[in-house]
């Protein structure tokens, strides 16, 4: 493998260097966007009994807000649950668009590193392509060592770059799906409780109802 770096010659360690925050960022994100992590089961129905019972309180809501991004987005609900609905969609979309920004976190670093991965192994090509013909123009076409040696950095230098940028695509794509597939779900149980504090009947039973199976689970 260190012959393989040393073959590659100096653009291998901007292409080694991506790949280490790639695998960093990997590995953080996965970690980060854990469902329980961001949307911990039952919590609006947990929320939903406190409000019922009345035992919601202020060191309630402040635990609410350190537990997840779910419990920051009911809690800027919470706070303002005796304002006018407009009021409270309004400070729970604020609280969201920030919390659905953070879970964006790293993920543009990521998709840069895909983006310039490839073009790092294609400027190597170009470097080991220049001293292949500036071997030729040296020596002619005797100097078969300088001209393989050429070829090689070209080549490695290409694959190492394409190596990076492969999973790092993936990656960048299957996170953007995951933080889209989590906001979205994160705005549904968050209407949940709106609708049962300012809306109807229907989806005051249905709360109610994710409520009693939270007891009795």
């Amino acid at each position: 493998m260190l012959e393989l770096i040393k073959a590659g010659g100096w653009l291998m360690l901007p292409i080694i260097g991506c790949s280490i925050v790639a695998f960093a960022i990997v590995i953080e994100r996965a970690w980060a966007l854990r469902r329980r992590r961001v949307l911990p089961q039952h919590l609006v129905a947990q929320v939903w009994n406190l409000l019922k019972n009345r035992k919601l309180d202020s060191a309630q809501i402040r635990g609410l807000r350190a537990g997840s991004p779910l419990g920051r987005v009911l809690a800027a609900g919470l706070v303002n649950s005796n304002q006018e609905r407009s009021v409270m969609l309004e400070s729970i979309e604020d609280v969201g668009r920030h919390e659905a920004h953070a879970l964006e976190r790293f993920l543009n670093t990521l998709g840069t590193i895909a983006a310039i991965s490839p073009l790092l192994g294609l400027l190597g090509t170009v470097v080991g392509m220049i001293k292949v013909f500036s071997a030729i123009n040296a020596s002619g076409l005797g100097n078969a060592g300088a001209l393989a040696g050429g070829i090689s950095e070209a080549l490695i230098t290409t694959a190492a770059g394409l190596a990076v940028a492969i999973p790092s695509l993936i990656a960048y794509r299957y996170f953007r799906g995951r933080v889209d597939q989590l906001t979205v779900e994160m705005e549904q149980e968050v209407f949940k409780l709106v609708e049962a504090l300012h809306g109807g009947a229907p989806r005051d039973r249905e709360v109610e109802a994710a409520a009693k199976e939270e007891v009795s689970a």
